[in-house]
């Protein structure tokens, strides 16, 4: 028997299907490093789409932040003494002029005060006088003496004189001669010591005259403050205003430096602005700002920045640069806009809702012949409400997506259909 030779076949099932398994594998291999490693494409529809294009023009940094309009001054109203609340002249919005009487309250207490120190007035002022009267009485008594002393003096200078001829002349002897020099040297010493004695008087009577003066002015001054504090329970007017927090009702008791309410001065408003904690280092007085109203655009400048934070906010007040909108109330609410750089030219691409699925690093540039959009990194400056200033990565003239990312933010390319 002879053997017949069998030929191999090249393509057998077992060789196919070990081909067709590597295959698979280096497509599976290649499709999934494309997908993962190469790019990722999109279709999205164009009417999906906010395509905005790059401009080169004026830019300015704002915040745009609420303001509410508040009075230019408002002068509070606080209690100077306290006491109940007995009548009430006018109602809270009431516009009022100065030194009108608003409320009046009682103090008893305060009364009897006020009336203690003014017998204390009269007590002083007639002590004064007996005073006065008892120094005059003394002063008389004293001149009374001199006068009598002076008269003795005289008279013994006199003898004095006199019988120091006769003793030259031996005509009286040394004893009688003595007794005159005796006499008259005594009334010498004493009127100049009854002079002494009238000069001091005058010197005390001058010190107590400018003491008791001193007192009757003290008692006074303190029966003026407590005539100050009698006239302060009926509460008045400051200045000319509107009267607005009126917290007082009949009956009620307030204590001693309680807030009462306010007097509004309607001679102009201000703008008291809610700025966030983080621009604190870039706010200061001087800044300018501006709001719309009435299609009309209002320039402001802030005068006072308050350092006190509450939740993450601080507060400045802006006062008006120019014209003053009619119309105004106060507690109306604005939208103003604080200018935190001056004017420049920039490269600007307009705000959207890219931001915020790419923070600003990159954003999807639209190809020259408008079919495709792929990624492109950027760096974004400062913002204000309708633009972004572009520091790198696009030019005048690109065109961009600005609308948002959210459905296809990881992909590396966008097919426009």
């Amino acid at each position: 028997m002879v053997d017949r030779v069998i030929a191999k076949k090249k393509w057998s099932t077992k060789r196919l299907l070990t081909i067709g398994g590597i295959t698979a594998l280096i497509l599976l291999i290649a499709g999934s490093f494309y997908f993962t490693s190469g790019k990722s494409r999109l279709s999205v529809d164009m009417e999906r789409l906010t395509v905005s294009t790059v401009t080169k023009g004026p830019f300015q940094e704002t915040i745009p932040r609420n303001g509410v309009v508040q009075p230019i001054t408002s002068i509070y109203l606080d209690a100077t003494e306290g006491g109940r609340v007995e009548e009430k002249y006018v109602e809270d919005g009431a516009v009022m002029k100065k030194d009108e009487p608003i409320l009046r309250l009682s103090n008893n207490d305060l009364m009897e005060n006020m009336m203690t120190q003014q017998n204390q007035v009269y007590n002083t002022l007639t002590q004064m006088q007996i005073n006065h009267n008892n120094a005059m009485q003394n002063t008389v008594n004293k001149q009374t003496a001199v006068a009598d002393v002076e008269a003795s003096y005289n008279e013994a200078a006199r003898l004095y004189n006199v019988d120091k001829k006769l003793y030259a002349e031996k005509v009286i002897g040394l004893q009688e001669f003595k007794t005159a020099e005796n006499n008259y040297n005594y009334l010498l010493n004493k009127r100049q010591l009854t002079l002494q004695i009238l000069q001091q008087d005058s010197v005390s009577r001058a010190q107590q005259e400018l003491q008791d003066k001193r007192s009757y002015q003290a008692s006074q001054e303190a029966l003026h403050i407590m005539q100050q504090k009698v006239e302060g329970l009926i509460v008045r007017a400051p200045v000319e205003g509107q009267l607005t927090s009126l917290d007082a009702e009949v009956g009620q008791n307030k204590n001693k430096g309680e807030r009462l309410g306010q007097i509004d001065v309607l001679s102009g408003f201000k703008i008291r602005v809610d700025v966030d904690d983080h621009y604190i280092a870039r706010i200061f007085t001087g800044l300018k700002g501006h709001f719309d109203f009435n299609d009309t655009t209002y320039q402001l400048v802030i005068k006072k920045v308050y350092s006190q934070i509450v939740n993450g906010v601080f507060n400045v007040d802006m006062t008006f640069v120019g014209k003053i909108p009619k119309g105004l109330r106060r507690g109306q609410t604005l939208q103003v806009f604080l200018e935190l750089s001056e004017e420049r030219q920039s490269v600007l691409v307009p705000r959207g809702g890219f931001f915020q699925q790419t923070g600003g690093n990159w954003i999807f540039k639209v190809s020259d012949d408008g079919k495709k959009a792929y990624r492109v990194d950027i760096t974004l400056g400062n913002q204000n409400t309708d633009f972004y200033e572009v520091v790198q990565g696009l030019k005048p003239g690109d065109k961009v997506i600005t609308s948002s990312y959210e459905t296809y933010g990881n992909m590396q390319e966008l097919i426009l259909k």
